[in-house]
Formats: C-alpha cells, structure tokens, sequence
C-alpha cells in the first residue's frame, strides 16, 4: 500500500443503499478531485437477515 494522509468509509446495510453506493462514492470522488486514492478495500459482511457492504478509499492530497 502507498503512503495515504486519509482515509474515506461508505457503507449500506440497506439494498437500495447498496445499489446506489458506487454513484455515491463517484460524487464524493468528482467533489474532491484534488485527492489521490492510493488504495481501495471492498468488502461484504452478512449474517442472517443483514447485508453490509463497505468500500474504504485511502487517499492523499495530489501532488503538482
């Protein structure tokens, strides 16, 4: 993993929630356009009647 400065966490439990989670993490990406993300972890949790699904964007400031 690259040297970060930040770390950023979206996470939906819910299935709309879950369909909508890459546009939300493309916004934030678009609004902060003056970050790097270095690295990126996807994961998914269940048990028996919930569904997580977590992406976390380690990022830093881009360099000139």
């Amino acid at each position: 993993m690259q040297e970060f400065t930040g770390v950023k966490v979206f996470s939906a439990t819910k299935a709309k929630e879950r369909e909508e989670l890459g546009e939300t993490v493309t916004r934030w990406l678009r609004s902060n356009a003056d970050l790097e993300v270095v690295d990126r972890v996807v994961t998914q949790s269940s048990d028996d009647e919930f569904h997580c699904l977590s992406i976390i964007l380690f990022f830093r400031q881009k360099t000139a």
